[in-house]
């Protein structure tokens, strides 16, 4: 599988917005399979590929929004993302035109930078990539 996040729009085959039946004939049946159910009362459809990819899946006939992903081979802009840290995914956004940024450390331990105009949050412990969170 291609694995090159497309920002805003997907990563590799799997694009934002396709329904879970499209997803699964691309990928073959989810590791796991999960129901959330929100506060207003509105169902999320969760599915695992092992521990590199969960999709999240959003609406009445739910569609891809959401895209986390920790696998190591991952692509963005020609690099392998997850051979860098904080200060070179920086220089890689802004060089691609992503200049907003906001930086929080998350309760659990996390740094998180986030990219809003990319929809795009990257999760950093001790300067290590541990995923990235893609949404549409």
């Amino acid at each position: 599988m291609n694995k090159e996040i497309k920002i805003k729009k997907g990563y590799g085959d799997i694009l934002f917005d396709m329904p879970v039946e499209e997803v699964v004939a691309i990928l073959g049946e989810a590791d796991e399979l999960e129901a959330i159910q929100n506060a207003t009362d509105e169902t999320t459809t969760v599915l695992r590929y092992g521990d590199s990819i969960t999709l999240f899946f959003e609406g009445d006939n739910p569609t891809l929004s959401c895209i986390d992903v920790t696998d190591e081979d991952t692509i963005l802009f020609g690099k392998e993302i997850f051979d860098l840290g904080e200060k070179e995914i920086v220089e890689l956004m802004v060089s691609n035109h992503f200049f907003e940024q906001d930086v929080d450390d998350e309760e659990w331990g996390e740094r998180r930078v986030t990219f809003n105009e990319g929809n795009i949050d990257f999760y950093l412990e001790d300067d290590e990539l541990m995923s990235i969170s893609i949404g549409k």
